[in-house]
């Protein structure tokens, strides 16, 4: 990588600064990517060592989910926003939980998963390893599974059920534009759960503003009108109608970088 930056930091005439890293199992204290499953590296992977000894500048690495959360700071919706969530919405459920201008890690980097808090006893089977995390409910493969329960249980479609799992997010939001009413029902629920789970997280974090990121995210008001409503239905009149849910300012192709350069310049700025 460092033979690949070389030549275009000198063809533009630029300095790094800093390195910025955002990964799944991302840890920030330790600078380690620790057991990703979804990754080919096994094990810890002291990746912030790797690209130290590399470029011999400051490097920082965390979770990329919580990257985007500072990168919604600096380039996305919550600029000037000091007390957000920020939640993605993807193959899973992922989190960033910003308090007073910082991200909030916790005692070893790993505060702030709320996908994985439970919301189904003896739910669906997650990742990881537990049952009933709301990030098997309310994510693109969630929906996608709520879709099919559904059908399953109005046996009305043996089309679709012989799909198997050939349907995804995409396709389902497209059914819901047409008038599907399956998937509008789907979508019901999966912002029902999320609006529900939201207005929990409120209680130990009272945000500001909410936003809402990723690719079950650009459904829109399919998604974000049963989340309001299930939200402002389940908080506690104290905070009713004073905490909006607003969509990421971030464009989902950029969200990455924009997060992992946000991060190091986080560290470095003062």
């Amino acid at each position: 990588m460092k033979k690949r930056i070389a030549p275009v930091l000198k063809e533009q005439q630029l300095e790094l600064a800093g390195v910025g890293i955002g990964s799944p199992n991302g840890n920030y204290f330790d600078g380690t990517i620790d057991h990703a499953p979804n990754l080919p590296w096994k094990g810890l992977i002291p990746l912030k060592d790797y690209f130290k000894k590399a470029f011999r500048k400051p490097v920082a690495l965390t979770n990329d989910a919580k990257a985007a959360a500072i990168g919604e700071m600096y380039f996305g919706a919550a600029k000037g926003c000091k007390n957000y969530l920020f939640i993605t919405l993807g193959t899973g459920l992922g989190s960033g939980v910003i308090v007073n201008g910082q991200l909030v890690y916790g005692h070893d980097s790993l505060a702030g998963e709320l996908g994985h808090v439970i919301v189904y006893r003896n739910g669906r089977l997650c990742g990881c390893g537990r049952k009933g995390c709301i990030e098997q409910y309310a994510s693109a493969t969630g929906i996608v599974k709520t879709y099919y329960e559904l059908l399953r249980n109005k046996s009305i479609d043996k089309f679709r059920l012989s799909l198997g799992n050939m349907l995804d997010a995409e396709m389902i939001c497209d059914m819901a534009m047409k008038d599907d009413e399956i998937a509008q029902e789907a979508f019901y629920r999966t912002g029902w759960i999320l609006g529900f789970h939201l207005a929990n997280s409120v209680c130990y974090t009272r945000p500001e503003k909410i936003f809402l990121f990723g690719g079950l995210a650009q459904a829109g008001d399919l998604l974000f009108e049963p989340v309001k409503n299930s939200f402002e239905e389940h908080l506690m009149p104290i905070y009713q109608g004073k905490i909006p849910i607003l969509p990421s300012g971030l464009k989902e192709s950029e969200a990455a970088i924009l997060g992992a350069a946000s991060l190091i310049w986080d560290e470095i700025k003062d």
